[in-house]
């Protein structure tokens, strides 16, 4: 109890709200040329180091609670307390999504804050390596990291990029081991599912979804995007529509890539289906065919999107004994290993079921030389829950979210550590994991 009695001597005795608003303002003031400014810059940061000074020599291990009280207030230093004392682990790595979770849409402009740069930048320069897990494209995500975290630290080695939700990692500066594209390693039949469904997504798309939106740069997912402001009330009809359209093209592909089993190699083909169980030779009842099977499949595995289908019109009958649902094994077993991901009024998208986030996290891990991990995951999806589900299971971190995440994943972080942050403020979780660490140090 030790620690808590000098922690709560520590929020108590001393003027803490201050220090922090000093050391805030020394660590973001923004580079000026006015000597006005700069002189005022250097008389908080003396007044800073007066006050961080009283601490240290009022505390055992006074460097530790004076930057816990220069980095947190007495909510999150509680948090990391209580966490350390639960788990007597520091975090070794942080894995973080982006969208919605660093930043987020009407809150931080579509922009990391300054502030969460910042705590990153420190946790970093302490020894702790940064997987960024996203859904988006390497290059824009690359591009902005280096924007805001610069250029040395993106590649300093010890920032790994798990890009396209799992399809791909990149850890700049580890040779041969810089990028690897895990999709190369999936089977031919999903590969060549992606490919068609890719030439389809817009061409064949019905005109308000080919005007409306845009298909993203991906290199292996299929990713249909908003050409309205996302979360919109034209985004949210036009990604509405474009979930059915790519729901019935995966549909049609797989059915196409069972027909075509007898011309495919044995290497390439498992269980080919008999022609006849996927329409026969009749090119638009396969396609159809396989239309059908595709909607009932997802909306038997997603409520979201089983509403999505019936709010167009769409009932999907997966449990009726009904011909143009009785999903032959072939098409079942392929549906098996592809998923259809749903983002309201932002995406609508088909990936790999077998190179998710968690494969990406472990891969980045293993180019990291992250043998032990305890991490800080963040996010807000279901295929950010995938990570933590993991984490929890294999007892390597805790999981955080923001107060707007997925009724899913709120739901797992409440249960576990109710790690939840408001709207915009991710650098306050990041804290919580520097001052864990700082606790640390103390053993």
């Amino acid at each position: 109890m030790e620690r808590y009695d000098l922690l709560y001597r520590l929020y108590d005795e001393f003027d803490v709200e201050t220090l922090r608003e000093y050391q805030s303002f020394v660590d973001l003031f923004p580079p000026v040329d006015s000597r006005v400014a700069l002189d005022h810059w250097e008389e908080v940061s003396d007044e800073l180091d007066r006050l961080k000074r009283q601490i240290r020599e009022s505390f055992p291990a006074g460097s530790t609670f004076a930057e816990t009280a220069a980095r947190a207030d007495r909510e999150t230093a509680f948090t990391a307390l209580d966490l350390f004392a639960r788990y007597d682990r520091a975090v070794n790595a942080l894995v973080l999504d982006v969208d919605e979770t660093l930043r987020s849409a009407g809150q931080t402009d579509n922009e990391l804050p300054r502030e969460t740069l910042h705590i990153l930048t420190e946790i970093h320069e302490s020894g702790v390596p940064i997987v960024i897990c996203t859904g988006q494209t390497l290059e824009n995500v690359k591009g902005f990291m280096i924007q805001g975290l610069g250029n040395e630290l993106v590649h300093s080695g010890d920032l790994s990029i798990v890009y396209e939700a799992g399809n791909g990692v990149f850890t700049p500066g580890h040779g041969s081991q810089t990028k690897r594209l895990l999709y190369q390693d999936l089977g031919a039949d999903v590969r060549s599912i992606f490919e068609r469904v890719r030439t389809r997504a817009l061409s064949a798309a019905p005109d308000n979804v080919r005007r409306g939106c845009h298909l993203q740069g991906n290199e292996f997912n299929v990713t249909l995007k908003p050409n309205f402001e996302t979360g919109s009330a034209d985004a949210e009809a036009v990604i509405d529509d474009g979930l059915v359209h790519l729901i019935d093209a995966l549909g049609a592909a797989v059915a196409e890539r069972v027909g075509d089993g007898a011309d495919a190699s044995a290497d390439d083909r498992e269980g080919d289906a008999p022609a006849d169980d996927t329409g026969g030779d009749d090119p638009t009842g396969r396609a159809n065919r396989g239309a059908a099977w595709a909607r009932a499949h997802y909306a038997a595995a997603d409520p979201e999107i089983r509403d999505v289908l019936e709010a167009s019109g769409i009932e999907p009958a997966a449990d009726e004994p009904d011909a143009s649902v009785s999903i032959p094994d072939p098409v079942a077993s392929l549906f098996d290993e592809i998923d259809v991901a749903y983002y309201r009024g932002d995406a609508a998208e088909i990936g790999s079921l077998e190179l998710d986030k968690v494969a990406g996290v472990e891969a980045a891990f293993d180019v990291l030389d992250v043998t032990d991990p305890f991490a800080l995951v963040m996010g807000d999806s279901k295929s950010d829950l995938r990570v933590m589900e993991w984490a929890a299971a294999n007892d390597a971190g805790i999981a955080a979210a923001p107060e707007h995440a997925s009724a899913d994943v709120l739901s797992h972080v409440l249960d576990h550590d109710e790690l939840v942050f408001d709207r915009g403020q991710s650098a306050k979780m990041l804290r919580t994991a520097y001052v864990m660490n700082l606790f640390a140090r103390l053993e």
